[in-house]
């Protein structure tokens, strides 16, 4: 023990907040999303409240993803790793994006439900 009483004190680690309701159902609802985007609209259809995604960015448990061209004030995100980590689960992998589905020999040409899709012909400018 030292003589100075204050450098006995040891410091606890702050506890990391924890989402309040409003915003842990903002966030589940993105759990069930492609790439964990989360919602504009809450489940009765009212606009999710900007303070909650605000809070859930500053928390860092949603980012910003893309612009919304339609309400550029409106902010769509996505949750994070520390997002699905808040929730209890962990963040899925991303698809590769250079994987793609071998195709059957003779389908091209071929739409869905084997629809015939004609081929574009160039025209000379």
């Amino acid at each position: 023990m030292s003589d100075d009483p204050e450098s006995d004190r040891r410091e606890e680690p702050a506890a990391a907040p924890r989402p309040t309701e409003p915003q842990r159902r903002y966030l589940e609802r993105g759990l069930s999303q492609p790439g964990g985007k989360l919602p504009l609209f809450d489940a009765d259809g009212r606009e999710v409240a900007p303070r909650t995604v605000q809070a859930c960015v500053a928390n860092g448990w949603a980012e910003p993803w893309m612009k919304n061209p339609i309400k550029p004030d409106w902010l769509v995100c996505r949750l994070t790793a520390k997002g699905y980590a808040v929730l209890g689960r962990t963040q899925p992998p991303a698809p590769s994006p250079s994987v793609t589905l071998p195709r059957k020999p003779g389908t091209e040409g071929w739409g869905k439900q084997g629809a015939r899709v004609p081929k574009r012909r160039r025209t000379k400018a």
